[in-house]
């Protein structure tokens, strides 16, 4: 039977909460620690899986530069747990509900919460080719990201994966980072004559035959094999995929997605359903640490300001 309001009114206390953050990484835990700063009871569900997980090291992020994505997750769960109101469920977030009272979050492992507010910081999942050996580059040589990635690759063979408009606007970004840059377009190119020009003018060769192989050594790009047998080397490959939310408990409760895939807010990270905020990857295309914390900053902060006006009012 579906979890009803009623059924949040016979909760025990301890599963009710002011906020729920259905995701524990960077906007999350931002967020978190925003809110535990101004006394709200939270709950962060996470599953323990980002979407960073293989990358070695994360970069363009003042004071943690260079530093392992695990190693700057686990200082930000230290830090938040000193927060004595924000709880930690190691959990999948599977459904969820509007209720009369705010909210009620359903896990994996049957358990339910309930809070006044919902915050969804629950990334994306990139959506990824199959090309034997892609997988297991991805994040360490196949790379999304010339600000993430592109300093320790400078100089380098650089692959482009990717056609028409992303692959120009990766090519144009990238051209400045080394002076041997290639476009794989795995098909026709759809270019503009004016972008194909422009390529040409830059030296930046285009080549439709697909990828076939990424020959590796440990996720270290050795060989791109293409489907006509050609062997390519690249020290790094940028690849543009496409992507689907992470989660798709808000789009259920009536978040809308923008056309682009990515979940709707305003400028205040508020959803299109009145008391559900999301933050981070889940929301724009600037898939950054440093872009996640402060999305995640704000909202703490402008959640909190909702339920302090919500009970000021209330007297």
């Amino acid at each position: 039977m579906p979890f009803t309001t009623t059924d949040v009114k016979r909760m025990d206390t301890g599963k009710i909460f002011d906020v729920i953050i259905v995701g524990g990484s960077y906007a999350g835990l931002s967020a978190a620690m925003a809110l535990g700063r101004s006394l709200r009871r939270v709950l962060v569900i996470d599953s323990g899986l980002p979407c960073n997980r293989q990358t070695p090291y994360s970069h363009n992020f003042l004071t943690q530069d260079g530093k392992p994505p695990a190693a700057i997750n686990a200082l930000a769960i230290q830090q938040v747990q000193a927060y004595a109101t924000v709880s930690f469920e190691n959990d999948l977030a599977v459904s969820g509900i509007k209720t009369t009272l705010g909210f009620a979050i359903t896990t994996a492992s049957g358990k339910t919460f309930a809070a006044r507010k919902l915050i969804f910081a629950t990334g994306v999942k990139d959506l990824q080719p199959g090309i034997n050996g892609f997988a297991a580059c991805w994040g360490i040589t196949v790379i999304h990201c010339p600000y993430c990635h592109g300093y320790e690759f400078r100089g380098k063979a650089t692959g482009i994966l990717a056609n028409g408009e992303r692959a120009f606007h990766l090519a144009t970004l990238v051209k400045n980072l080394s002076p041997a840059v290639t476009v794989l377009t795995a098909g026709a190119n759809t270019f503009t004559p004016g972008q194909l020009e422009a390529l040409g003018k830059n030296n930046i060769p285009v080549i439709e035959v697909p990828v076939d192989t990424i020959e590796h050594d440990n996720g270290h790009i050795s060989a791109v094999v293409l489907k006509d047998g050609q062997r390519l080397h690249f020290d790094a490959l940028y690849a543009s995929l496409p992507f689907a939310q992470h989660c798709d408990i808000p789009e259920a409760i009536g978040c809308a997605l923008t056309e682009q895939g990515y979940i709707q807010v305003d400028a205040m990270c508020q959803t299109t359903v009145s008391g559900i905020f999301a933050c981070g990857d889940n929301t724009a295309m600037l898939r950054s640490v440093a872009n996640a914390v402060f999305s995640g900053n704000l909202t703490g902060a402008v959640v909190n300001r909702e339920l302090a006006t919500e009970s000021f009012w209330a007297g």
